[in-house]
């Protein structure tokens, strides 16, 4: 296991092979696709440096200069480098001449694999504008949940950085854009919500042009093409500049005025909102590292992207409304929303959500503009809760925590000529450009070595997915000759500072193929990366694919890997082994099928999206605790230690930190319960407990500050009702119909869920098969 870590602390890459099979049969044989967990922007190890030019690139496939390719120093001035992907062979610039063997290149280092580059030729010109937040604020909400909303936003005025540029809407029934540079009236442009407006009609109605005539021809985008510098300020305000103007509309933001009939839903126009919001942006500041910030408090009920109608009587579409398509609204949402994702990745802007209500609000609608984009999405039950008031804090923190936020990121992919690349899971979007490396079968975003990542930050995380196109097996003198496979991720991208950069990462991997090669991929397996392969693929194919039977196409995926990876006998159960490397991998399927991402059932359409959000940009280790959460012990018999995770877990004299990442619970067992009650941890003789219940408090808030969106905590005793986020998530080894009686101060599980024993016990079963 280090070892896999060793190399993401190096390239910020896991693989689920890092063996690979070397032929198309082979590879298909392995069920687990040829794929890698990629971090672009994971911060570097402190002793790489920051190379201050612009990179070589091959001419014929224009890779860039890696430790890989092979240099030839034994011309003194017409030195040639040879491209590990095509080939080619390119000649070093004069001004790299002066190399040799002991006077390499940083980016020749052997052990700099990754790499940045830093032009600063570039980098002064390119005017170093501040990043622009547009906040779109929803006033359909009762007087409490504003007021709420209100010290969270005069909380981060203060902390957001002086250079970065605001603007304002709120919106309820009507649209209100806030003139923020005309400081001596509040001033706004309204627009109505029920009807779908235009680039057009934004320019014109916003008196764009008062002063001096529209350009007749061409495309109106920012103060290069056609708009003054002081147009685009009466929208758009240093932080600085603004501060007393959005202090004062933000005391005086009152509920939406508009009358709601008792048996109806509050007209409330997201879609209309968010589309005038892309508008703006696009018109003053394209390009630039704009991000809109919507704060949206219920459903969308009136003009284009609604959800749902305004009847009250009529509910919010479920999962089951989604599966019998009769949730009227949804195609027509989703189609919109599909049209402003476009609009919004063209601009290289970026969508947040934050999503506080205790109904929907539309999040399964909006998911494809926030994915597309690289934005955040929060979900949490109020605008009072700490979920949603830490989680917007860490956004302007800067610091130790700070999230690291970068943009107009793009995302190239280079691969040896037998490795074609199908698409990418994860946040980012396809900048159609087919080529000869781009493969036929497509998943996620496909049919493109580039993608345009709007927005990306220290966590962000691709999964990218390859196809093996050799389709004989070679003979073994062309095995050992040329047995590696090369692969480079390139992320051109737009750092804190203002700056560009470029990052490169450069890997290579052994390839096997033949008899005698199941030994080889099984000593490269990385089970962790490997489960969130699965977890990504599984949820992507419950969301494009009709009719999918995920728990069926999960358990025939893992009966394939243990009867092709396992040691047995043929139709003998009990001699059924695996090997150390795949030994973890079925109880992370097993809590799979349980998991979140896999079983809707008791979840909205909104809360399902949202979880598969957050799988689909977090890296290995984070997901690993999305799909089996992490439990710790904590007694006065031995130091905090991990259990399983199972509901033989629990006793009265234990307490009990489970990690389920959107969830943190602090579990009481019954006697330390009652303990805590009588009030034993006040007195001074009983310092130990007072230690003991405190301990775990302290290692959730030390989770806490490194997590976003931040977790709910939960804080329950034992048999008490929040227990249920613990049970919920427990191996049920012990319920209601089991024979053997609980041990005393243990506890057992209403449920009627197989346990991971008898999942195993029929897993052998069917694998020896």
């Amino acid at each position: 296991m280090t070892e896999f870590l060793d190399l993401e602390a190096q390239d910020a890459v896991r693989m689920p092979w890092n063996v690979l099979p070397g032929t198309k049969l082979e590879s298909a044989q392995c069920v687990i696709p040829i794929s890698a967990i990629y971090t672009p922007l994971k911060p570097l190890p402190p002793t790489t440096p920051v190379l201050p030019y612009s990179p070589l690139r091959c001419r014929n496939c224009r890779s860039v200069l890696n430790p890989f390719s092979i240099v030839d120093y034994s011309t003194p001035n017409n030195k040639i480098w040879i491209c590990c992907f095509c080939l080619q062979r390119n000649h070093f610039p004069p001004h790299y001449q002066g190399i040799s063997e002991s006077n390499l290149p940083g980016e020749l280092f052997p052990h700099l694999t990754t790499i940045e580059y830093e032009d600063q030729n570039s980098a002064a010109a390119a005017a170093v504008s501040g990043p622009v937040f547009l906040f779109v604020i929803d006033t359909c909400v009762i007087e409490e949940e504003i007021g709420f909303l209100k010290s969270s936003l005069l909380q981060v005025l203060g902390t957001m950085p002086e250079n970065c540029l605001i603007g304002l809407i709120t919106f309820g029934t009507y649209v209100h854009v806030h003139e923020v540079g005309y400081g001596q009236i509040p001033k706004v442009y309204v627009f109505k919500g029920s009807k779908e407006v235009t680039k057009e009609q934004v320019l014109e109605h916003m008196g764009f042009f008062a002063n001096k005539p529209k350009p007749t021809i061409g495309v109106i985008a920012g103060a290069r093409d056609g708009l003054s510098q002081e147009s685009i300020a009466r929208f758009l305000l240093p932080a600085s500049e603004c501060e007393f103007t959005l202090n004062s509309i933000f005391e005086e933001l009152q509920k939406d005025p508009w009358p709601v009939p008792a048996d109806q839903r509050e007209a409330r126009c997201t879609g209309t909102a968010l589309s005038v919001a892309a508008h703006l942006l696009g018109i003053c500041v394209p390009g630039s590292g704009a991000r809109i910030m919507a704060f949206l408090g219920g459903p969308s009920t009136e003009g284009p992207g609604s959800i749902v109608s305004k009847t009250l009587s009529e509910p919010i579409r479920s999962h089951k409304d989604l599966d019998k398509d009769s949730a009227p609204f949804y195609h027509k949402a989703v189609k919109f929303y599909g049209g402003i994702s476009k609009q919004i990745v063209h601009q290289g802007h970026v969508l947040d959500v934050f999503a506080c209500a205790l109904d929907q609000v539309g999040v399964a609608e909006i998911k494809a503009v926030v994915e597309k984009t690289g934005g955040f999405i929060v979900l949490a039950e109020s605008f009072g809760h700490s979920v949603f008031r830490d989680s917007l804090k860490r956004v302007f923190q800067s610091g130790d925590h700070d999230l690291g936020l970068s943009s107009n990121g793009i995302f190239e992919v280079n691969c040896s000529k037998d490795i074609k690349i199908q698409g990418i899971i994860g946040p980012c979007a396809s900048l159609e450009k087919k080529g000869p490396l781009a493969s036929e079968n497509v998943i996620g975003q496909g049919n493109t070595t580039a993608w345009k990542m709007c927005g990306l930050d220290k966590t962000t995380s691709l999964c990218l997915v390859f196809d093996i196109v050799k389709k004989e097996s070679p003979d073994a003198i062309a095995q050992s000759a040329n047995n590696l496979f090369y692969f480079q991720f390139l992320t051109y991208y737009q750092h804190s500072s203002g700056q560009m950069r470029l990052r490169a990462t450069t890997l290579s991997r052994r390839w096997v193929a033949g008899p005698g090669s199941i030994q080889d991929l099984v000593a490269g397996f990385d089970q962790e990366a490997a489960a969130v392969v699965m977890a990504r693929q599984v949820s992507f194919k419950m969301e494009t694919e009709a009719e999918f039977d995920p728990i069926r196409w999960l358990d025939k995926s893992l009966i394939h890997i243990c009867s092709r990876f396992g040691d047995y006998q043929k139709d003998s159960p009990s001699s059924f082994s695996l090997s150390p490397r795949f030994s973890i991998f079925p109880q992370f399927i097993f809590h799979l099928r349980r998991s979140q991402f896999v079983q809707v059932f008791n979840n909205s359409p909104d809360e399902t999206a949202y979880f598969r959000m957050i799988l689909n940009r977090e890296n290995v280790a984070n997901s690993v605790v999305m799909i089996q959460p992490s439990l710790i012990s904590y007694s006065f018999h031995s130091a905090p230690e991990p259990v399983l995770l199972d509901v033989a877990a629990i006793a009265a004299d234990r307490i009990l930190l489970l990690d389920s990442y959107f969830t943190i619970v602090v579990f009481h067992g019954s006697t330390i319960a009652q303990w805590r009650k009588a009030g034993y941890h006040e007195q001074p003789e009983h310092q130990a407990f007072a230690l003991l219940l405190q301990a775990p408090r302290n290692d959730a808030d030390s989770i806490i500050r490194e997590r976003f969106p931040v977790p709910r905590i939960v804080i329950c005793d034992q048999y008490g009702s929040q227990a249920r986020f613990l049970l919920a998530k427990l191996n049920p080894s012990a319920t209601y119909n089991s024979d053997a009686p609980p041990t005393p101060g243990g506890d057992i599980i209403f449920t009627d869920d197989v346990s991971f024993e008898v999942f195993l016990d029929h897993l052998q079963r069917l694998a020896v098969q």
